[in-house]
C-alpha cells in the first residue's frame, strides 16, 4: 500500500519487509490462511443471503410474475459469473495473491486510480450493509418480544433493541480474523437456510389468500414505475456477496499445485445452491400465497403459528450477528491498515479494541437514527452492490485479460457491464423515493 523509499543497503530493506510481516501476520485478512473449502461455502452463505432474502416476495409484488422470475435467475446467473471471475483473478499473478478487493482494482486500474475506485463502493458497501443489518437486527428482536409477549408487556421502543444488538457486536468484533469467526458464521449460514424454510413453509402451510391479487401493488403509474426500480435494487441487494469474497480466499491455502481457487469455487458453487434453495422458493412462495399483499418482511405477513414467527425471528437475528461480522471484517483491516501502516499506531490489542469499538458504536449510532429498512436496502443497494457485484469483476476482467472483440468472454462480460450500470442508475431512484415517502411520516428516536 505505502510507496516504498529507495533503500540503499539491504539491511534496512529485510528490517522493514520483517516489519511488514509483522503487521501482515497481524491485520484481520492476512494473518490466518489455514481455513478448509466448507469455511469459503458457509462465509459466502452468511454473507449473501441476507435479512434481504424476506423482502423477495415484496420485491416480486412490486416487479409481477414474468419480470420478477426473470430478474431473479438472470441475476442469479450474472453474480456466478462474476463471482467466478473474481476467484479467478485471485492468483492470476504467479506467486501474488490479491487479498483484497481494491488490491485487485490496482492491479487492474492502476495504484492510485484502483484504491479510489473499489475503496469507496466497498466502504459504502460494507458500512451500509452493517448498518442496515443494526436495524435489521433491532427489528427483529424487537418483533420476538412484541410476538411472545402478545401485548401483556411494556412497549420498548426499537433503539433501545438495536442497542441490545449491538452490545453482542461489542464482543464479537474483538474476534481477530475471518476463521476465528467461522463458528458464528456456520450457525448464521445455518439460520438463514432455517428461517427461509420457515418462511416458504409457513405459506405453503397458509395457503393462498381467497382473494389473492397479483396485479402490480402501486395503482398509479408513477408507483409502478418507482416500485419497479425499487424492486430491482432489492433484488441487487439480495446478491451482494462480492465485496468480501477475495478476503474470504485469502484465508484458503495456495500451493502451485493446489491453488485456492479449486476450493474456493467448491465452496462457492455449494453457496450458489444454499442460495438457490432459500431465495426462490421465498420469493415464489410467498408471492403465490399473499399477492400484492405482503409484508416488505414476509415474517410480519404470517403472523402465526406465534411460536414459529417467534422461533424465526430470532434465527434472523442470529444470522444478522453473524453477517454484521463478515462484513465488518474486511472494514476492521482497512481501518487497522492505515491506523499502522499509514500513522504508524503499534499493532495490538489496544489499538483493536478502540477501533473496533469506534466503528460498531458508528453503526450503532446511523441505525438508531435512520431506521427506513427498505428504502435503505433499495438505495444502497443499486448505488453500490450494483457495481461490486455486477461489473465491477467485468470491468477488471477486461482490463487485464484484453479478449479479443466480439468473442463469448467480451460479449459476455459487455451484456453484465450493461445490465449492471442500468441497474446502478435506475434503482437508487426507487430507493430514494421511498426513504422519502417514509422520512414524512417519521419520529426521530421513536
Amino acid at each position: 500500500m505505502g510507496t516504498q523509499a529507495p533503500e540503499n543497503s539491504s539491511p534496512a530493506k529485510d528490517e522493514r519487509s520483517a516489519r511488514e510481516k509483522a503487521i501482515d501476520d497481524w491485520l484481520p485478512i492476512t494473518s490466518s490462511r489455514n481455513a478448509k473449502w466448507w469455511y469459503s461455502a458457509f462465509h459466502n452463505v452468511t454473507a449473501m443471503v441476507g435479512a434481504g432474502v424476506l423482502s423477495l416476495p415484496y420485491a416480486m409484488s412490486e416487479l409481477g410474475w414474468g419480470p420478477g422470475i426473470a430478474v431473479l435467475i438472470i441475476s442469479w446467473i450474472i453474480t456466478l459469473y462474476t463471482l467466478w471471475q473474481m476467484v479467478e483473478m485471485h492468483e492470476m499473478v504467479p506467486g501474488k495473491r490479491f487479498d483484497r478487493y481494491h488490491e485487485l482494482g490496482q492491479h487492474a486500474f492502476g495504484e492510485k486510480l484502483g484504491l479510489w475506485i473499489v475503496v469507496p463502493q466497498q466502504l459504502i458497501v460494507e458500512v451500509g450493509v452493517n448498518i442496515v443489518y443494526m436495524v435489521t437486527g433491532g427489528k427483529s428482536l424487537k418483533k420476538f418480544h412484541d410476538v411472545i409477549c402478545e401485548r401483556k408487556c411494556k412497549d420498548i421502543k426499537t433503539t433501545y433493541f438495536i442497542m441490545i444488538f449491538a452490545s453482542v457486536h461489542f464482543v464479537l468484533s474483538q474476534l481477530p480474523n475471518f476463521n476465528s469467526i467461522s463458528g458464528v458464521s456456520l450457525a448464521a449460514a445455518v439460520m438463514s437456510l432455517s428461517y427461509s424454510t420457515i418462511a416458504w413453509g409457513a405459506s405453503v402451510d397458509k395457503g393462498k389468500l381467497s382473494d389473492v391479487d397479483y396485479h402490480l401493488r402501486a395503482t398509479t403509474t408513477p408507483g409502478k414505475v418507482f416500485g419497479f426500480f425499487g424492486a430491482l435494487g432489492d433484488v441487487a441487494f439480495a446478491y451482494a456477496g462480492h465485496n468480501v469474497v477475495l478476503e474470504i480466499q485469502a484465508t484458503i491455502p495456495s500451493t502451485p499445485e493446489m491453488p485456492s481457487k479449486k476450493p474456493m469455487w467448491k465452496g462457492v458453487i455449494v453457496a450458489y445452491i444454499v442460495v438457490a434453495l432459500c431465495y426462490f422458493p421465498v420469493a415464489l412462495i410467498g408471492y403465490w400465497a399473499f399477492g400484492n399483499r405482503v409484508d416488505d418482511n414476509i415474517l410480519i405477513t404470517l403472523n402465526n403459528p406465534k411460536w414459529l414467527i417467534a422461533l424465526a425471528n430470532m434465527m434472523v437475528v442470529i444470522h444478522v450477528i453473524g453477517s454484521y461480522q463478515i462484513y465488518a471484517m474486511p472494514v476492521f483491516d482497512m481501518i487497522e491498515t492505515v491506523l499502522v501502516k499509514k500513522l504508524h499506531f503499534p499493532p495490538g490489542l489496544t489499538l483493536r479494541l478502540i477501533a473496533r469499538t469506534i466503528y460498531v458504536a458508528f453503526t450503532m449510532f446511523i441505525a438508531i437514527t435512520f431506521p427506513f429498512f427498505g428504502g435503505l436496502l433499495g438505495f444502497f443497494g443499486g448505488f453500490a452492490f450494483a457495481p461490486t457485484t455486477y461489473f465491477l469483476p467485468c470491468v477488471m476482467w477486461l482490463a487485464i485479460y484484453k479478449p479479443k472483440r466480439f468473442s463469448l468472454s467480451w460479449i459476455t462480460n459487455w451484456i453484465c457491464i450493461i445490465l449492471g450500470v442500468l441497474l446502478m442508475i435506475l434503482s437508487p431512484i426507487g430507493g430514494l423515493r421511498q426513504i422519502i415517502m417514509d422520512a414524512k411520516t417519521y419520529k426521530f428516536y421513536s
